[in-house]
């Protein structure tokens, strides 16, 4: 008899003999995103893995067990908390103070009239200053957000979409008038625009002119910004509107790969730019199951950009991701509770090999952040990394049945999404037919209806009720803040060269208008010039129209 053999046999009495004393629960036992799960996994379970071909050791393809060969031995994460609000100086000093706290990486929030383009004297604008990141319309907010940080010594992410190619045309523009060239500054430029149109609904153009100007910046960062992603192919959204974690896996990899689409069919080589891609995934609470999901998301982007895509530089292979905890999950009830989910969800990131983290504070579900909250959400990382001992090994969780067996079905799960995209044409086709807003929609309504029906016990929500008022502090803006920018904004429009200015905006947007030219030269004058995310965004506004979303029943 064969070992294999030994466990199937092995298995059935054990199944047989725990029937037998009918001492099992109900159940039902399934993760956040209802997949089933075994009451035990053993040698039977991964007997079709092959361990160098699917898993492999650290910092080997496929990278199932990280990109690192020393894991955090050699490098920890990278704690990079979201944060921005109100005014480009409350924001400036609010990083000054996640700096002092431990942070070595920062991560800017921007507010809605600069997410959709808007300069904050525009009616579009009114009642919205600050309310959900800062508000940035010109060169003059940036320098003063980004004034005494040490930018040529930390990695800043910045999450913005639409008007992504400004923005970062902004950032650029401030460090270089502060003496340190665009080829030294390290960081991320979100800047994905399919996850819009599926999610989050931050667009403003139609799909092919965002995707043109997103290529854009992934050919400028090709040539002139080494150590600068040009595009963070974001999960987190598609998640936090109520995907499965294969969804958003799927959903994920299908955007990143359509970005390596429009990178080769603009004529540059893969292996310029597949390797400055990065990504950023929701951390849930199903510990085991985001295990899996990170693991298997290396595992697909390795295969699919060496087998797929024939990279020949090992960087293409790797997929390196910035990971947050799941807001979706937390709860304005018992706010405290929300530390040990958070907890629990950063652990999961971190034994995922992530390579940077956001720990959510407990009090988002109620406001942004206060200053004690966001500094309790640093310190929870910190615990992890100095007081857990789950550095001490590279994939600590690697070799055991079930997360490998899961690691496997989600790796199955998700091609099985990429061939069905595939059959509507591709991403954007899919998104105009309304697929992926579907999946999600339903996957969406499950959780709800299990959580109505207390199939799935949300603490302080559906049991472990708690009549108690939360006390919890809430961040209150400068009310000057907004004064100041408008005040700012005015002056800025002002005292510039108008002549250069509209000389500028012509230059951008005949480029714009030409499918054959790249668009961040342009724009890199034209904000040196004096002109604002608003201006910008409004001149593509005309040349490119604005996307209406079909309605697909």
């Amino acid at each position: 008899m064969t070992d294999l053999e030994r466990s199937k046999r092995l298995r059935r009495e054990y199944d047989e003999a725990v029937i037998q004393e009918g001492k099992e629960l109900a159940g039902p036992f399934m993760t956040v995103s209802g997949r089933p799960i075994d009451r035990v996994y053993d040698a039977t379970d991964v007997a079709d893995i092959d361990y160098e071909r699917d898993i492999n050791l650290p910092g080997n393809y496929p990278y199932t067990r990280g990109v690192h060969r020393t894991g955090y031995r050699g490098k920890p994460w990278t704690i990079r908390m979201f944060s921005g609000f109100g005014s480009v100086e409350e924001t400036n000093q609010r990083y000054k103070d996640l700096l002092a706290a431990g942070n070595n990486g920062l991560s800017v929030a921007f507010d809605m009239p600069t997410l959709m383009g808007y300069d904050h004297d525009e009616p579009w604008a009114a009642g919205e200053f600050g309310s959900c990141g800062v508000a940035v319309d010109s060169l003059s907010d940036m320098e003063i957000l980004l004034s005494n940080l040490p930018l040529d010594k930390i990695t800043t992410s910045m999450t913005i979409n639409s008007p992504a190619p400004v923005v970062w045309a902004l950032f650029i523009a401030a460090a270089e008038k502060r003496g340190i060239p665009r080829a030294k500054l390290a960081g991320t430029l979100q800047n994905d625009i399919l996850k819009e149109y599926i999610a989050q609904n931050e667009f403003i153009y139609p799909p092919d002119h965002s995707m043109r100007l997103v290529t854009d910046t992934i050919e400028f960062a090709s040539k002139e910004m080494p150590l600068w992603n040009p595009v963070s192919v974001s999960g987190y959204h598609i998640r936090e509107a109520g995907a499965t974690a294969a969804q958003e896996l799927a959903f994920t990899l299908a955007n990143g790969i359509e970005y390596v689409k429009w990178g080769l069919a603009r004529g540059l080589d893969i292996d310029e730019f597949a390797g400055r891609i990065s990504f950023f995934f929701n951390s849930h609470n199903d510990f085991f199951e985001e295990v899996a999901k990170f693991r298997a998301a290396r595992r697909i982007w390795a295969r699919q950009m060496r087998e797929q895509f024939g990279a020949r530089n090992p960087r293409s292979w790797l997929m390196r991701f910035h990971t947050q905890t799941a807001g979706v999950s937390l709860s304005e009830q018992q706010p405290e509770v929300n530390l040990v989910r958070v907890a629990i969800q950063a652990l999961a990131a971190v034994m995922g090999g992530t390579q940077s983290l956001h720990t959510d504070a407990m009090d988002e579900a109620i406001a942004l952040p206060s200053e004690k909250a966001a500094r309790l959400a640093v310190r929870t990382q910190q615990v992890i990394l100095h007081e857990s001992g789950v550095i001490n090994t590279v994939d600590p969780l690697g070799g055991s049945y079930f997360v490998e067996k899961l690691t496997t079905d989600m790796e199955n799960e998700v091609l099985k999404y990429f061939d069905q995209v595939e059959a509507l044409g591709g991403v954007i086709p899919a998104i105009e037919h309304g697929f992926f807003q579907k999946e999600i929609a339903d996957a969406s309504a499950r959780y709800q209806f299990e959580v109505d029906t207390r199939d799935r016990i949300v603490v302080g929500v559906n049991e472990y009720v708690s009549e108690e008022k939360p006390d919890i502090p809430i961040l209150k803006f400068d009310p000057e803040g907004e004064r100041r920018h408008l005040a700012r904004l005015k002056q800025h429009k002002a005292t510039r060269d108008s002549a250069k200015h509209a000389a500028a905006l012509a230059a951008l947007e005949s480029a714009s208008r030409d499918p054959n030219s790249n668009t961040m030269p342009c724009i890199l004058d034209a904000v040196n010039a004096g002109a604002t995310v608003g201006e910008v965004c409004n001149l593509w506004r005309r040349v490119f129209g604005e996307y209406r979303e079909q309605v697909v029943v």
